[in-house]
């Protein structure tokens, strides 16, 4: 049996969805950072926060877990990455962590900021170890929250994750550099993975999740076709891969099945009718498993 730890705060909602929708439910007690999970493979799960978890995985004290790369790399922790996970509310969930000075400023790129400047950030040891290659000595501060709040009265830069950099132009900021980007990722301790039973363990949990992530977003739909209008039919079809089609019992109809973007439905349907499809049915797909 494995121990999880899922990530607290922003993606926290998001992430007991994915379980639910993966069939392993994590349901909170009381005590609501030891919540459980009614499946024989999974001993406990705890909700950290994303910037503890690496570490703690890297330490041996849970087998699997979901953080950001950024706090991967800030923590230096020697994790495996056994998947990505594009599961937030903005889809791929790339963010990045930006360098940016106040908007009057006429610094264009970290290599135009100042020796000494003072610059605040969540990530001390990505940021140092970015301006130590630039070659740029600065002031580090390390920041508790609301660093773009901190600058220019209290700093002269800010290093922070953004995903549109909207919260940054509306403190008078601007972007001039990109450090690195991050998404969220499916992590393992080292020793948990070269474990024959405890990778089959999570091999089989990633599988469970990624096939959720999979079927956003997606629809399954069936349709019977007469035989003269079937090529027609199948060339409007946006599918995945080729789509299912088989001959009807006794008939001159087929039967095709296949799965399309749910975004492209309701263009699709009426064309599809208007091509000969008959009976079409649209379902809800709960996974894919590849």
């Amino acid at each position: 049996m494995i121990n999880i730890a899922i990530p607290k705060g922003s993606l926290e909602e998001q992430t007991l969805l994915l379980f639910k929708q993966a069939d392993l439910e994590i349901k909170k007690t009381e005590r609501e950072y030891n919540p459980k999970v009614n499946d024989p493979r999974i001993n406990k799960v705890k909700i950290l926060r994303p910037q503890e978890i690496p570490k703690y995985i890297d330490e041996g004290y849970f087998d699997l877990g979901i953080s950001g790369r950024d706090w991967v790399v800030e923590s230096n922790s020697d994790v495996v990455e056994v998947a990505d996970m594009p599961y937030s509310k903005q889809g791929a969930g790339i963010v990045k962590i930006v360098i940016a000075v106040p908007q009057d400023s006429d610094i264009k790129s970290a290599a135009d900021i100042k020796p000494e400047s003072r610059v605040t950030t969540e990530y001390p040891n990505i940021t140092k170890a970015f301006f130590e290659n630039l070659g740029i000595p600065i002031d580090m501060h390390f920041s508790y929250g609301a660093t773009e709040a901190k600058v220019p009265d209290l700093m002269d830069v800010v290093v922070d994750l953004t995903e549109t950099g909207s919260t940054l132009r509306k403190n008078g900021l601007k972007i001039v550099d990109v450090m690195m980007e991050s998404s969220s990722k499916l992590i393992a301790n080292k020793d948990s993975w070269a474990d024959p039973v405890k990778r089959q363990e999570i091999e089989e949990i990633k599988t469970l999740l990624l096939a959720v992530i999979e079927a956003r977003g997606k629809v399954l739909i069936d349709m019977n076709v007469p035989a003269d209008k079937l090529d027609a039919v199948i060339d409007a079809l946006p599918s995945m891969k080729h789509p299912t089609v088989s001959q009807l019992y006794k008939s001159d109809y087929y039967a095709v099945e296949t799965v399309i973007s749910k975004n492209d439905i309701n263009i699709l349907i009426p064309k599809l009718k208007n091509l000969g499809a008959e009976d079409i049915i649209e379902m809800e797909i709960s996974k894919i498993v590849h």
